[in-house]
């Protein structure tokens, strides 16, 4: 399948050996769903408190003009979501169900359930939304380009926002992002974090506003 060049993914990196790169655990199949890579997983306890250069805001928990639209209670809350594996904490996020819907085609809910402290830029529906409906179809019913373009936002280990302040930080799937800040702005490559610093069992989370396209 050939795609516009804004979507076109890296070529000659396959998904098994990303993952095999960072010692994912193996044997997702594509019907993985969220909620059930959610039950009997295991995973790292949040460990993202940021550091002492971050602000007073940052330091405290989630941060960005988004973050208010999380529900104050249930699994979808700051709470809830921090007592869950990552994938499992993004089906209890309604700004999150492309993605959710995206993981799930990949094959990658389990895999991603099972990781051991990452962090994860999260693109939101807007995010998607973004991407002409025809060419986003294609992309969701191509399990190998999907998955590349995922793990391409997922990089190891728990970045705190004092560790996105101006770095270039390698992912899964193979290449780089790089991310700023600018004010009070966070940005990974073009894409924005409109809500920053979430906590999940195993990973933190930063939402965006763009999805991320490999360009190595």
């Amino acid at each position: 399948m050939r795609l516009p060049r804004t979507l076109a993914p890296a070529r000659g990196l396959a998904a098994a050996a990303v993952i095999a790169g960072v010692a994912l655990a193996a044997g997702c199949t594509s019907n993985d769903t969220a909620s059930q890579a959610g039950s009997g997983t295991t995973g790292s306890s949040p460990t993202g408190s940021a550091s002492a250069t971050a602000t007073p805001a940052e330091a405290a928990g989630p941060f960005g003009p988004n973050c208010p639209k999380l529900p104050a209670s249930g699994p979808g809350s700051v709470t809830g979501l921090a007592a869950q594996p990552v994938a499992t904490a993004a089906a209890q996020t309604p700004a999150l169900s492309t993605l959710v819907t995206a993981v799930t085609s990949a094959g990658l809910a389990d895999t991603l359930n099972r990781s051991d402290a990452i962090t994860l830029f999260a693109p939101t529906n807007d995010a998607f939304a973004k991407i002409p409906k025809a060419t986003l179809a294609k992309v969701l019913a191509d399990k190998k380009t999907l998955a590349e373009i995922l793990t391409y936002h997922v990089v190891g280990a728990r970045r705190t926002p004092a560790d996105l302040a101006a770095d270039t930080l390698p992912t899964l799937q193979g290449g780089s992002v790089t991310t700023e800040k600018m004010g009070d702005a966070y940005t990974v490559n073009d894409a924005r974090v409109v809500c920053g610093n979430l906590q999940t069992r195993n990973a933190t989370v930063y939402l965006i506003d763009t999805v991320l396209m490999p360009t190595t």
